[in-house]
């Protein structure tokens, strides 16, 4: 696979690919210090964290106003897609909820030097925020999903659609999920992994 056509074939410019690129340098640099991803995974940083997370571009809403990804930890999928969204969608709001300090510290670090002016940055618990019209919520390796489902009802509205990347044990979390909620579902297959999807959520009301 050439990385390069890949990123491109989304439909971002070439400033975009170069942008991304010096937020994998970044990412590399700051995991020495901190552990963001694993060593495993960091040799295999494009497939499987950076184009992992951009082929949620795809599935967003046009022209949304405001996302709010859970537990951001090393930027994915949030960075990467606020690299892209620079140029696809000005007005999108991207906010960043991390409750562990270290990580906060980085994603701001990243987004200064990005000169990324459609994210902010919060250190807390999701659970302990309050948003206004949030449109999306994404998550990656963050927490089952009938818990993802409790966030994202609190913080938006029926309207507010989730990303949620998951791995083979998807169907068991949604066998759960559905046994306190109802919601639509479109499970997508992850481009990238053979073994993971992609949840979209949406009308999502309680059972209770």
């Amino acid at each position: 696979m050439n990385i390069d056509d890949e990123i491109l074939s989304y439909g971002v410019s070439r400033e975009t690919l170069a942008k991304i690129k010096d937020f994998a340098v970044i990412l590399e640099e700051w995991n020495t210090k901190i552990n963001l991803v694993s060593k495993n995974s960091i040799k295999d940083i494009w497939e499987r964290h950076i184009l992992d997370s951009l082929q949620l571009i795809d599935y967003l809403p046009k022209h949304f106003k405001r996302l709010v990804d859970i537990g951001s930890g090393a930027g994915f999928p949030a960075i990467v897609l606020a690299i892209a969204l620079e140029e696809k969608n000005h007005e999108a709001e991207l906010c960043l909820v991390e409750s562990i300090t270290k990580k906060t510290v980085y994603l701001k670090n990243v987004a200064e030097n990005l000169d990324l002016k459609n994210v902010t940055v919060v250190n807390s618990r999701v659970e302990n925020t309050v948003f206004k019209a949030v449109d999306v919520v994404t998550a990656r390796a963050v927490a089952d999903l009938n818990i993802l489902l409790s966030y994202q009802k609190k913080i938006g509205n029926n309207k507010t659609i989730g990303l949620y990347l998951k791995g083979q044990s998807y169907e068991q979390e949604l066998h759960n999920a559905s046994k306190n909620w109802f919601f639509d579902c479109d499970v997508i297959q992850n481009r990238y992994s053979e073994n993971g999807v992609l949840l979209k959520i949406s009308e999502l009301r309680s059972k209770k």
